[in-house]
């Protein structure tokens, strides 16, 4: 479709949804072009100014590894600039959905997982999981699936609680049209009764005192850490439990707790609840068991078995529904006469609720949600990013694309069990054993792909290399909303993974230039490969940091002296990266200091996760590492949250990331005065013209790194940077600058 284009579809219907072109991107062009030829013209001073083969060595090495640095950010700004090209935005029209489909809605398939409910608080859990009953949809169409891959009768107990609270949220939430339909996200936003609504007041009331009824017994019980004798006769569910169970050593775990068949499964208003179910698939310890691929593999098994939806949504229980419509802007697309049936999944972007103003750790991802993920879209389509997804059932388990598989919804709307829940409960065990995959192609050519840390992302292009397409909205409003790491270390943590998984992607079958080579269109093989060589990129960005820092202490000049005329394409190309990258943010709704913060954190990054991403890869191909899975904590203690939200920066435990930091920013203290003592103390005029601009780089990044500085020496509370880390990194820097120096 074109820009702003409204054309009639195919019977003379209307679309379900358009495609617009970004507008204005005139400046963002003349922008990239004039940084490229900057680009070419570094690239030229550094071949013509090579050092002579009479020169220092180290000077020819130091000058080699920054031209290589050099050429792997200009490789990576380019991919970048590719992908910005020509960003396109989606908007759907429910209202002709509502007009055309609202009869024969499909029926949705909503999967959340947990995994750990010491660090995923089954409270937390249970509000994702209200959240997603009280779409804005047709109940008997809506099954919803909590799998508990920690096997807990805690998070059974709380989803059980929640199953009763629903009679009453439900309704509330449907004659009030509030949003968002996370009962702690409302009433947190929305700490007061509405006075201009007395019967919404009166009801208001009513509900927050059952929620927070409902929300004491669950904490209380996840405190004592077990289920009272009193508790375990409520439901027979319990029994599913003995003393043997652990969470690396239990059974196959069904239990029905809401049969949206039954006539008798309402609200308190009579109208009908949606199915929920819970499920903890069988572990035993002499079987992988694949982490979330694995589960989300049985999630599938199962739900096939019970209501069999032709949409599958997967949510982490951190990321709740913060818009009730969602679900018919994913609709919209699966449904559409003319471009539907194509589409195998629909991508949301991954927000948060619990960001500082600022974005302390960069987790917002503003750009890259606004920017490069519309543009992905308009080069083949964008990632599946492993939450915020509608998927087609068939796509995912995984059909190829034909241009003849266009289906009837309403056909696949009465394929449900029709067996009791009981007998359902029972038959669905077996599809949730550890044997069940066993010499099948489920985690290889079915369902969500394993041995990748990224499964999400390599299922995703899977599913693209078959022909199918992928779409990314955005709706004004959020779809949905989760928790963003709160101290430095786990966004650190995280982004390693991330790195690592994708440089797993780039160094397996799975190469976007090879698996993806005449399937997916040779843009979006490049697009992969931002992000599969986000763990490659922190060679150059290592060398940068260091390598002119410990040169500056030796003398050796690596950049144009600052009069000459050479130093013009280096300076252009910083500022106007830079200024444009300011511009942006802030366009984005982003502050100046968010946008400080934002470029601090990505040094980090690619310094110390994409490092250690890159040397764990590289250790596993040699068979000296495994794949691991960690679950980043989403609870964290009071005096760490309170930091956080006065965007002090969190470091209190020791880690080989935070020396790498320590030892980098002290490195860049310390050639940074040595520089400036050259220039005002002894009055040297030489060291001016000829290393001003490497005075000026460890200048920006002793200004970066001052959050370091502070941890390190100046702070004194639980925060601070830990002792044993102070020494290490005092001690390799003085090192290296011993070295330089001498």
């Amino acid at each position: 479709m074109k820009k702003g284009s409204v054309e009639m579809g195919r019977d003379g219907y209307l679309p379900l949804f358009e495609t617009k072109v970004a507008k204005g991107r005139i400046l963002f062009r003349c922008y990239a072009a004039s940084m490229f030829v900057g680009i070419i013209f570094i690239w030229v001073y550094r071949v013509v100014h090579f050092p002579p083969a009479g020169a220092q060595v180290l000077r020819r090495w130091a000058w080699m590894g920054l031209f290589l640095s050099e050429l792997l950010f200009s490789f990576y700004w380019f991919l970048t600039q590719l992908v910005r090209w020509s960003p396109i935005y989606r908007y759907t029209f429910k209202d002709r959905l509502s007009q055309r489909y609202e009869e024969v809605l499909p029926g949705i398939d909503i999967f959340v997982c947990t995994a750990d409910p010491r660090i995923e608080p089954p409270i937390m859990v249970i509000n994702t999981v209200l959240s997603v009953m009280a779409y804005n949809y047709p109940s008997q169409n809506l099954s919803v699936y909590l799998s508990d891959d920690g096997g807990s009768d805690l998070t059974f107990y709380a989803l059980l609680e929640a199953s009763r609270f629903s009679k009453h949220w439900l309704p509330f939430c449907r004659k009030f049209s509030i949003e968002p339909r996370s009962p702690a996200a409302y009433f947190s936003t929305t700490s007061e009764p509405p006075d201009s609504n007395p019967l919404m007041a009166q009801e208001w009331l009513s509900i927050k005192e059952l929620y927070e009824e409902m929300k004491n017994r669950i904490e209380t019980t996840t405190r004592l850490g077990r289920i009272s004798e009193e508790i375990r006769k409520e439901d027979k569910g319990f029994l599913e439990w003995n003393s043997a169970s652990t969470r690396h050593d239990h059974q196959s775990i069904v239990q029905i707790v809401i049969d949206g068949r039954d006539p008798k499964a309402v609200d308190s208003e009579g109208q009908p609840l949606p199915t929920l179910v819970y499920l903890s698939r069988e572990k035993r310890p002499q079987y992988h068991h694949n982490f979330k691929a694995g589960a989300m593999n049985a999630l599938i098994r199962v739900s096939s078995k019970i209501s069999n939806g032709s949409i599958i949504l997967n949510v982490d229980c951190d990321m709740y529904s913060n818009n009730s419509e969602s679900v018919r802007d994913a609709v919209c697309f699966f449904m559409d006469e003319e471009k539907g049936h194509e589409i195998a999944y629909v991508q949301f972007p991954q927000c948060y609720d619990n960001l500082t103003r600022n974005d302390l750790y960069g987790n917002c991802f503003r750009v890259i949600i606004e920017v490069e993920f519309p543009g992905l879209d308009s080069n083949g389509g964008p990632f599946y990013i492993g939450t915020g997804c509608f998927h087609r059932r068939v796509a995912l388990c995984g059909m190829k694309y034909d241009k003849e598989c266009e289906r009837e919804w309403k056909k696949e709307n009465g394929r449900r069990g029709r067996e009791s829940a009981s007998v359902l409960e029972e038959s669905c065990k077996v599809l949730a054993s550890c044997t069940y995959e066993e010499n099948s192609q489920w985690g290889k050519e079915m369902g969500v792909k394993y041995d990748c840390a990224v499964e999400d992302i390599i299922t995703g292009f899977s599913i693209q290399c078959r022909g199918w397409r992928s779409v990314y909205v955005n709706p004004e409003r959020k779809g949905f909303l989760g928790v963003a790491p709160t101290t430095l270390l786990q966004s650190l943590v995280q982004h390693k993974r991330w790195s690592e998984g994708h440089l797993q992607m780039f160094l397996s079958r799975h190469c976007p230039f090879i698996y993806g080579h005449k399937k997916v269109p040779l843009k979006l093989q490049l697009a992969y490969s931002i992000y599969n060589l986000w763990a490659a990129y922190s060679l150059a960005m290592l060398c940068y940091v260091a390598v002119p820092s410990l040169c500056l202490l030796g003398g050796i000049s690596l950049f144009p002296e600052i009069w000459s005329l050479w130093v013009l394409p280096f300076a252009y190309v910083i500022i106007a990266k830079h200024a444009y990258s300011l511009g942006e943010f802030h366009w984005y709704g982003g502050t100046i200091q968010g946008w400080w913060n934002d470029q601090r954190i990505w040094m980090f990054r690619r310094t110390t996760s994409y490092f250690f991403g890159f040397l764990d890869t590289i250790l596993r191909i040699l068979g000296f590492a495994e794949t691991t899975f960690a679950v980043t904590a989403k609870v964290c203690d009071e005096d760490v949250s309170q930091r956080y939200e006065q965007e002090i920066m969190e470091f209190g435990s020791p880690s080989p990331m935070f020396t790498i930091s320590a030892t980098l920013a002290l490195l860049n203290l310390f050639s940074f005065v040595c520089g400036v003592k050259r220039v005002v103390v002894d009055i040297q005029i030489k060291p001016l013209e000829s290393l001003a601009l490497q005075i000026i780089l460890c200048g920006v990044l002793v200004l970066i790194n001052l959050p370091v500085y502070q941890g390190l020496f100046f702070r004194k509370d639980k925060g601070t940077m830990p002792t044993s880390v102070t020494y290490k990194s005092v001690s390799l820097a003085l090192l290296a600058c011993s070295l330089a120096l001498y």
